[in-house]
């Protein structure tokens, strides 16, 4: 039977914890990596509502995207929202884990599901992550040369785009004089220098990949000491980023388009303002809070952005000088843009773990009423 930790190494792998903004806290919150899991149910947010629902379907795990742990807890006794929720968790003998913006940095995270839902194509991430690139040097005798390069790319090194096992290897002399109790793997300990014919290797890695990856690298290489370097690279990394951005099956005038946000994303009221008259073609997305990447939804020639919690001040920002707006600003809400991502995580993990029962919650988790004036 699977464990939390097997549940939520399937994950990281796809959204690895290092890619979550500096703020934030991923991860397991409540419970025991080691606790065995027959029955997940996976939700939003958690809510006194979810919980009632993991105990009467005895569930073993609790999955949601937004933390309950979100700042340090002073003490676990009841009697406020996040503490008395931890202590329930605990009490039932039931696991927390969450996933929050690691998953929005994910390919075919949280803004790809909303690109799904607005029925968008060709969806492509709407920012790649900065720094996020390194480049591995290492330098291998010619008989483990490919052993070497197997081994970075099985640990996540070496991926271009649509690409693998990307390397770079080029023929060289390494020299060494081996210390007293020294056993290198060529040549000999005779106090004399040594001279190997060497390969120098080199791929990139992702910076949230480069541990693991050296630790491949030292497994998989012969010698005791095994030189490399890692140097920074100056470019953005495109499996992990921030909203998405893709086409409309076809263009859309503005009331159109509104109608189909509304449908599509189940939300009973929008916030918008940009243009009247647009067509609409192609849209940029971020689930959750995503105002500050108005400016890419420019860059990537969308004519609209959907996104969620946009401040009074930001909508004037569609607009020039001259009040002229070139985008349409559309704030559907934070729950209705990430609520895909249930089902999302459900998917995804029903397929690496078949024998485990994943539901999407059927509490909706939103704490956000709207009152209409009739």
């Amino acid at each position: 039977m699977a464990s939390v930790s097997d549940i939520a190494k399937i994950i990281e792998e796809w959204a690895p914890p290092s890619t979550a903004q500096s703020y934030d806290n991923v991860g397991l919150q409540v419970g025991r990596a080691e606790r065995s899991v027959s029955r997940v149910i996976v939700a939003l947010d958690l809510t006194p509502g979810v919980v009632d629902e993991a105990i009467r379907k005895d569930a073993d795990l609790i999955i949601t995207h937004h933390p309950l742990l979100f700042r340090p807890l002073k003490s676990l006794t009841g009697g406020d929202f996040v503490s008395g929720l931890a202590l329930r968790l605990a009490e039932a003998g039931i696991a927390l884990y969450a996933a929050h913006t690691n998953l929005d940095a994910a390919r075919d995270g949280v803004s790809f599901a909303l690109a799904s839902a607005l029925d968008l194509r060709g969806v492509e991430f709407l920012t790649t992550l900065e720094d996020s690139l390194c480049k591995l040097v290492t330098f291998v005798p010619e008989s483990h040369e490919l052993l070497v390069r197997e081994a970075i790319a099985a640990a996540g090194g070496g991926r271009i785009g649509n690409y693998d096992s990307c390397a770079f290897g080029t023929k060289g002399i390494g020299y060494f004089r081996a210390g007293e109790g020294a056993q290198p793997a060529v040549g000999a300990a005779d106090g004399t220098v040594q001279s190997v014919e060497e390969v120098r290797v080199e791929a990139e890695v992702p910076t949230w990949r480069v541990a693991q990856t050296i630790a491949a690298l030292r497994s998989a290489h012969p010698y005791e000491e095994v030189a490399y370097d890692i140097y920074p690279q100056n470019r953005r990394y495109s499996g992990a980023g921030l909203g998405a951005v893709g086409d409309l099956p076809g263009p859309m005038a503005v009331p159109d388009f509104l109608t189909h946000v509304a449908a599509a994303l189940k939300a009973d009221v929008l916030r918008f303002s940009g243009p009247d008259e647009a067509r609409i073609s192609r849209v940029a997305v971020c689930g959750g809070a995503g105002a500050d990447l108005m400016d890419s939804a420019r860059r990537a020639g969308a004519q609209a952005y959907v996104t969620s919690d946009v401040s009074y001040h930001r909508f004037f920002e569609v607009s020039d000088e001259h009040g002229t707006a070139d985008l349409l600003l559309v704030d559907a809400g934070h729950y209705e843009t990430e609520a895909g991502t249930e089902q999302l995580l459900v998917d995804r993990l029903r397929q690496s773990l078949p024998e485990i029962e994943f539901h999407p919650t059927t509490v909706r988790t939103s704490p956000v009423r709207t009152f209409t004036r009739s």
